[in-house]
């Protein structure tokens, strides 16, 4: 009796061994999550269905390549409604409920800035996609965001823009600054007033204006009071929209009008406003020109185009699809070359080295803001059309102004 029950223990401890080993595997082949919240609905929609179709192009690369540490990636993410107070809850979730391996992300400023208190509360990195200097209010060293301003942070955005008012001849004076009162355009308006500033304009105009606004009217009426020579608006797109409509009705005509303006990024909205935007200049991240093409650029924007095709999403892509795919690609550039997922070892990675991505190589400011080696020069056609101005940029391509021509731009 007791060999028979010396034996069934054998057995027993050799299935155990048996399937702990069978375990393993399974284990070794279980995703690495990594989770986000984005903005699906709301007002910035239209990017972030651009972003959300560009990391799962990453995703489909990473897992037909073997995957991050031989396992496949999983995205986790939610719909933050374009809304920066469901942000912490999202990642509060992502966190501590789904477990998630890795964070990337939010989108946007406003978003970005609200995801980072609980980020760092629970010692985690992220890559942020396209949000302007969060990180001077935190200074968080595990934070990193996939935007190509470099050290000059909020002034990369409209450094160009002044530059171009600079250079017209006869010269302007006079500036009056419009922007939202929310986290992207209060910061976009700080690096405006720095560069309006440093050119020596001076600012007779600044105003704020409530994120609920829907009739722009008053808005530029009170700017066209002011009579400045130059307007400089920095607005999210449904902004954008109402305030291009009440500054052609109210026949606003100053001798530059523009700024950051994202919904002008965005194609169905040019497509939308048309011959508005004649004379209106913007910065723009990304162009498609000789020297935006970095390796694999090209075929990304195709896959994406072909997928969004017949989507009620922006057909092109060139001004997000970029950077969402590059977020991704410094991720797991950092996860392979560590060999890990640990928090700590992944941000000094990414400190200390450079990356090779579909917008070009990056590194990083200690504050975790992106810098490459892009430049463009582009031609600017001020109004009337007679007289050209030409202004090259510096390193930093979102210094690069735009002016605007046709609804297809």
């Amino acid at each position: 009796m007791r060999n028979g029950k010396h034996v069934s223990a054998i057995l027993l401890t050799v299935v155990t061994v048996f399937l702990l080993a069978l375990a393993v595997p399974a284990r070794a082949a279980d995703p690495i999550k990594v989770g986000f919240s984005m903005a699906l609905t709301g007002s910035v929609a239209q990017n972030g269905k651009q972003l959300i179709m560009a990391l799962e192009l990453w995703r489909d690369d990473i897992n037909a390549s073997g995957g991050l540490l031989g396992r496949p990636v999983e995205l986790v993410y939610y719909d933050d409604q374009s809304n920066p107070s469901n942000v912490p809850g999202i990642y509060t979730k992502l966190i501590t409920v789904d477990k998630v391996d890795l964070l990337l992300g939010p989108y946007a400023t406003n978003m970005a800035a609200a995801a980072v208190p609980v980020i760092m509360q629970h010692n985690m990195t992220t890559i942020s996609i396209l949000a302007v200097d969060v990180n001077r209010h935190f200074h968080y060293s595990r934070y990193f965001d996939m935007i190509p301003v470099g050290p000059e942070g909020t002034r990369a955005f409209s450094k160009g823009f002044f530059a171009l008012a600079a250079a017209q001849k006869p010269r302007p004076q006079t500036v009056a600054i419009v922007s939202a009162d929310a986290e992207f355009s209060k910061t976009s308006a700080d690096g405006a007033r720095e560069n309006a500033n440093a050119e020596g304009f001076k600012i007779i105009y600044d105003q704020g204006y409530p994120p609920s606004t829907t009739d722009f009217a008053p808005v530029m009426r009170a700017v066209q009071a002011a009579n400045p020579d130059i307007v400089f608006v920095a607005a999210y797109p449904p902004d954008t929209v109402g305030i291009v409509r009440a500054a052609a009705e109210i026949g606003l005509t100053p001798k530059m009008f523009g700024g950051t303006m994202i919904g002008l990024l965005i194609t169905p909205i040019k497509m939308q406003l048309g011959p508005l935007l004649d004379g209106i200049v913007i910065m723009e991240s990304f162009v498609p020109a000789p020297s935006f093409n970095f390796p694999g650029v090209t075929g990304v924007l195709k896959r994406y185009q072909a997928k969004a095709a017949g989507e009620k999403i922006d057909p092109i892509g060139y001004a997000f699809v970029p950077f969402g795919y590059a977020a991704g690609q410094v991720l797991a550039q950092a996860v392979e070359t560590t060999r890990s997922l640990d928090q700590a070892k992944l941000a000094d990675y990414i400190h200390r080295h450079s990356f090779y991505t579909v917008v070009g190589e990056i590194n990083y400011t200690p504050d975790g803001l992106g810098r490459n080696r892009a430049r463009c020069s582009r031609n600017f056609r001020t109004w009337p059309p007679a007289i050209s101005i030409s202004f090259a940029t510096a390193a930093c391509s979102p210094s690069c102004g735009r002016r605007n021509t046709s609804p297809a731009v």
